[in-house]
């Protein structure tokens, strides 16, 4: 082969794959170097908001609470979840004509979380060329479109030989799903307290990981710092970690090839604020 043959070849040929993101930290090196794209020190957030929601199903003796912090960038919207009641009455100023950089630096996760969320969101939207999968959800009551979520989340669990999935991050209607296909679960949630069937929730799921061989996980681990540890367990033993996020929706993808194996997707407006038809976008997982 002819020198300016082998230089033209060597031109064209395709970068070598960067290595896995395996931490949160790590990933927001990369956004700052530019590594996906804008500069995120010219990235401003334009309008920040909370959303705050009680329901109780009916047929079902308890209930609970959301609180999600959103900021919008450009027509992208990134949101992290956090303990209702819990977020600073300035939060939402500080975010307001903020940079992306600035707000990766704010002294609160779930700031943080939320500007990571926006800006992948804004540079890697869910849509096939990225990756992602159109996952319908049909309009109707909350509990309705709440199963049907849950269907499509734990179709993304290997088909079989699971007998224990470990759940952070309690959502009845997904546990009612498990229950429906014999698969046995464990559930575990900082706050505690009992499921709708009267089984006791852990709080503590590091304790629990191995005597479980899945472990299907809300992003909200990503707002109250309990994600890494989950990552680091699935990627050490190769477990199924599927994860449901309304938090960090673009930001979990990221973490597909370091530990995590799929991922249900679920950009704001979130599926309890409107009884319409909707769509959840997954990646990774059984097909």
């Amino acid at each position: 082969m002819s020198a300016p043959a082998s230089r033209a070849r060597a031109r064209h040929a395709p970068a070598p794959a960067a290595p896995p993101v395996r931490t949160l930290g790590r990933l927001v090196d990369r956004v700052r170097a530019g590594a996906y794209g804008p500069d995120p020190a010219r990235e401003r957030i334009a309008l920040a908001f909370t959303t705050s929601q009680a329901v109780r199903h009916p047929g079902r003796t308890r209930g609970y609470r959301n609180e999600v912090l959103s900021l919008r960038l450009a027509a992208a919207t990134g949101s992290c979840a956090v303990e209702p009641g819990t977020l600073p009455p300035g939060a939402v100023d500080d975010c307001v004509g903020a940079t992306v950089a600035e707000l990766l630096g704010h002294p609160l996760q779930p700031v943080r979380v939320a500007a990571l969320d926006a800006y992948l969101m804004h540079v890697r939207p869910h849509t096939p060329e990225h990756g992602a999968r159109p996952c319908p959800v049909p309009g109707g009551s909350p509990l309705r479109r709440s199963r049907a979520r849950a269907r499509a989340v734990a179709g993304l669990l290997p088909a079989g030989g699971l007998r224990s999935v470990l759940v952070v991050g309690v959502v009845n209607s997904l546990l009612e799903e498990l229950r429906s296909r014999g698969t046995g679960y464990v559930p575990c949630d900082l706050k505690g307290g009992v499921t709708e069937w009267g089984e006791r929730v852990r709080t503590d799921a590091l304790a629990e990981l191995e005597r479980c061989d899945a472990v299907l996980a809300s992003g909200m681990t990503l707002g109250n710092g309990t994600f890494q540890p989950l990552l680091d367990h699935a990627a050490a033993t190769g477990k199924p970690l599927v994860m449901f996020a309304q938090t960090g929706s673009a930001v979990l993808p990221r973490f597909l090839e370091a530990g995590v194996s799929a991922v249900s997707a679920e950009p704001y407006p979130f599926f309890w604020l409107d009884g319409g038809s909707g769509v959840v976008h997954h990646y990774g997982g059984a097909r």
